[in-house]
């Protein structure tokens, strides 16, 4: 058994909650700009003490409302300022958040709110109220609804119900909030089963935040800089990040426009991107397409493997003249232009939600964006572990922040333990007991621990597949080479108890177009009508052969099956935060993976 600690120089006291992280801050310097407002074309300043008075307004709201110490909200938005205040203004009232994904369907909605026993809920738009009201739940629930075309939004409603509310009142209430008090159920998204209420104190928060600060990812971190935040609210590493860097000085931006995001970079500068490793593989693969498109693709790719030399020997302190000089060439020539496509003031970037890969983890370092991968579930508040500058090992998920420690258990499971660590499931003590014992909570991740304290993910314990042959194969390494191929949206290795490994992989529905006009093909051939065609196998081929270069004969893919179409969240095949469902594919495409084993 294997097992790394380490301490904490800081404390959470037991009077403390997570509100005072805006209102500390609010107090210490009002004029602080702590986030960014779109309006109009420009990101306009929002200060500190602006920010406290209409948490504490939308507080008062919610205390006229009826919310009680202990009540359960829900909170059913896209990304947005507003999620953050209303996040903060339950807290202030004394109240729990329970947060949904705002691409969450009506049963889904109806088993959180049911689950967690919430009192109210507060939605973004029509479509969310519509699915809140098609739910079939028991008992009266107040909606609130934050963008109405009808009338003033939740937070006007909010603020007019609460005129007549003392500001006593609140601090009143976050007086009575003590750091063991649940802040939020944060519902796991399940890539398995019905979702379990993942209980997260206020201790929790705040043990991530100073866990983080402590360490040196704060350097990179204060007045000044900047993050835009676009991953969903709801997911548990972008509201931790997110109070992290308002706690460091950070000025926070927020957007939900996906498809706009590259122009939006353009204008924020951000000098901080959080993200989860889909995100960063299509940031590389969209750029290595273009590249092709424009018959500039035998320079980009010599440039992205001259990204990964100069990284890789940078790590281990011989990057050598002539590599460096090739570096500088190719900086001119290529990673500038990346370098601007993300603002231009890029100093960092922080991968979680799953294994980014160590390619592409050198190739971000390699262009001048380090990528800081970290690691952690929603149990853990968000990372446990994260590499930081100056302690980087690139392939692994860094060092465990402070006040927590990691074990290694003698099947290779991580075990988990510390100040980020839940305390359980909500109203679910027979799952909380097969999750945590002796203090210490099995992740069900498999990895090992280096004598340094880096830790290394080398796949899940439940998604391990044992061929007829007795064979243990991992497929997450396996998935993650398939994957970086620009061609391959998502690859699903199968084999359990069958003879040999398999692979079920989509095509990038945004790769397809062009792929198919370099290789002349029919412009209107779908994937199903090129699934057997010699050049888009040959094409997946190659990207299965790399896959095949990190492993043994008996655990390499020996068929792949292309599938007709893409994984999504709406078809049911992904969660929100871009992991594939695997059991749901597994039995989804039972015939498909039938016919790898029996078609000749």
């Amino acid at each position: 058994m294997n097992e790394y600690s380490v301490p904490a120089e800081f404390t959470v006291g037991a009077d403390e909650n997570a509100t005072s992280i805006i209102f500390g801050i609010a107090e210490r310097t009002p004029a602080k700009t702590v986030f960014r407002r779109k309006e109009d074309d420009s990101w306009v300043p929002v200060r500190a003490d602006d920010v406290a008075a209409r948490i504490t307004a939308l507080a008062k709201g919610l205390i006229a409302s009826g919310i009680g110490p202990g009540d359960r909200v829900g909170l059913l938005s896209t990304t947005r300022l507003e999620w953050l205040l209303l996040d903060f203004a339950i807290w202030s009232a004394g109240a729990i958040t329970v947060p949904i994904y705002d691409s969450s369907s009506t049963s889904q909605i109806e088993w959180i709110m049911t689950d967690s026993g919430a009192t109210m809920i507060l939605v973004e738009e029509d479509k969310h109220r519509e699915l809140f009201e098609a739910a079939a739940l028991e008992r009266p629930v107040t909606v609130l609804q934050i963008d109405r075309t009808d009338g003033p939004g939740a937070l006007d409603e909010l603020t007019a119900l609460g005129a007549d509310v003392h500001d006593d009142e609140v601090t009143k209430r976050r007086a009575t909030v003590h750091a063991a008090d649940p802040a939020t159920l944060i519902y796991t998204s399940g890539t398995t089963g019905r979702p379990k209420g993942c209980e997260l104190t206020h201790a929790n928060m705040l043990s991530e935040v100073r866990g983080v600060l402590e360490g040196n990812m704060s350097t990179l971190l204060g007045d000044g800089k900047r993050l835009l935040m676009f991953l969903p609210m709801a997911h548990v590493l972008a509201r931790a990040i997110t109070l992290v860097a308002i706690e460091a000085g950070v000025e926070v931006g927020f957007t939900n426009d996906i498809p706009g995001l590259v122009p939006e970079f353009a204008v924020f500068k951000p000098s901080l991107i959080l993200s989860v490793p889909r995100v960063f593989e299509k940031v590389f693969n969209t750029a290595q397409q273009k590249a092709h498109d424009e018959g500039k693709g035998k320079i980009f790719d010599l440039a992205a493997t001259t990204a990964v030399q100069y990284a890789t020997a940078v790590e281990r302190g011989d990057a050598g003249i002539l590599l460096r000089a090739k570096h500088a060439v190719f900086d001119r020539l290529v990673y500038r232009k990346l370098r601007a496509a993300l603002g231009g003031q890029c100093e960092l970037a922080i991968s979680g939600g799953g294994p980014l890969g160590a390619r592409l983890g050198f190739f971000f370092s390699g262009i001048g964006i380090p990528v800081y991968e970290g690691y952690g579930l929603t149990e853990t508040t968000a990372a446990v572990t994260v590499n930081t500058p100056g302690a980087v090992r690139i392939g692994t998920v860094g060092k465990p922040l402070a006040s927590n420690a990691v074990r290694i258990a003698e099947d290779g499971e991580i075990m988990l333990r510390g100040g980020v660590v839940f305390e359980g499931y909500w109203h679910n003590d027979e799952a909380t007991a097969t999750a945590i014992s002796d203090g210490w909570f099995h992740t069900g991740d498999l990895g090992s621990l280096d004598g340094d304290g880096f830790l290394k993910i080398t796949g899940r314990k439940k998604e391990l597949i044992v061929t007829a042959g007795g064979k243990n194969v991992s497929p997450a390494g396996l998935e993650d080479v398939i994957r970086a191929d620009a061609l391959v949206s998502q690859a699903v290795v199968v084999g359990d108890q069958k003879p040999f490994i398999a692979a079920l992989i989509t095509v990038d529905p945004e790769a397809f177009p062009a792929w198919k006009e370099r290789n002349g093909k029919p412009a209107d051939a779908s994937v199903a009508d090129l699934a057997d065609d010699p050049d888009l196998r040959a094409a997946i081929q190659s990207a299965v052969d790399e896959a095949n270069k990190t492993v043994s004969h008996a655990e390499s893919i020996k068929k792949f099956r292309i599938l007709n179409s893409d994984f999504s969240e709406e078809t049911g095949e992904m969660t929100p935060t871009l992991k594939v469902k695997r059991n749901v594919v597994v039995d989804k495409f039972s015939d498909d993976i039938n016919a790898l084993y029996t078609k000749r």
